[in-house]
């Protein structure tokens, strides 16, 4: 199942344009390259519009907010809108600041989202309309864990029901839902907390696997939140004596790069509840 999403990918080789925060713009472009679509990034009013209308996805990511890319953001989202492309909200961040949650709260209400993938924390303020993160990370009482994972599983079918969209909550245990289905992946490695911006690349990935497989959007959010765990899986198992977090993220996108179908079929773990 997993494995025709990426197949699609590369298959599609989707241009994605991005609004993302410029702490890790360039991982985000890589990545995406990495996983055969094509990155476009440009946050300025006067331009988004017409860069997103050459792209088949929106990627929105509100890590390093304003005033002018805020706007920008809700021009290229109607844009993207009104010509049916696949949109994705990274709220990160959100609950740290009003700012940050009020456009994130905005933006859900007036542009609209196919899918929304954040920290656990993050969902749970744009659920309230308020809360509090620890900076851009999850707050550690959030976090899904095997304990209180049936619980989490009806948080995020229910907030995907609420907001209309698929709901992408990511971390130790991820969950993926479209309000009835929910997919408990189970890939990845404690130590990509370690690395600034994974969590971004995964939002562009994941715009890309939506752009390429139009009609299964749900199967893939999944299979890319899946693919990026395994990468970083299979990258751990790569590092050598004396690398740190600098070469696990290059190993991270290497293994994206080389990922093809047989490695994500036989590397995925994951369950539908």
């Amino acid at each position: 199942m997993f494995g025709n999403c990426i197949k699609n990918v590369r298959t599609a080789a989707p241009l994605v344009h991005n609004i993302t925060n410029y702490v890790t713009v360039n991982d985000v472009a890589n990545i995406l390259l990495a996983c055969g679509a094509s990155p476009i990034m440009s946050d300025e009013p006067e331009d988004v519009e017409d860069i997103t209308s050459i792209c088949g996805g929106l990627n929105i990511n509100i890590g390093t907010l304003n005033q002018r890319s805020i706007e920008g953001m809700f021009r290229a989202g109607r844009k993207a809108r009104s010509m049916g492309h696949v949109l994705l909200l990274d709220p990160v961040g959100a609950g740290a600041s009003a700012l940050r949650t009020n456009t994130a709260v905005k933006l859900m209400k007036e542009v609209g989202f196919d899918v929304i993938r954040g920290n656990i924390s993050e969902i749970k303020t744009l659920a309230s309309g308020s809360g509090t993160t620890k900076g851009v990370d999850a707050d550690a009482a959030d976090a899904v864990t095997e304990e209180n994972l049936d619980s989490a599983v009806a948080f995020v079918k229910g907030f995907a029901r609420q907001a209309g969209c698929i709901a992408a909550v990511t971390g130790a245990v991820d969950l993926v839902s479209d309000g009835k289905s929910c997919y408990v992946i189970r890939n990845g490695r404690e130590e990509m907390g370690k690395i600034t911006g994974t969590g971004c690349q995964l939002s562009g990935m994941m715009t890309a696997f939506l752009a390429a497989n139009p009609e299964n959007k749900l199967e893939a959010s999944a299979a890319a939140v899946s693919a990026m765990g395994l990468a970083g899986e299979l990258a751990w198992e790569r590092m050598q004596e004396g690398e740190g977090n600098a070469s696990y993220r290059n190993r991270i996108i290497d293994a994206v790069c080389h990922m093809n179908e047989k490695i994500l079929e036989e590397g995925a773990r994951y369950e539908v509840r």
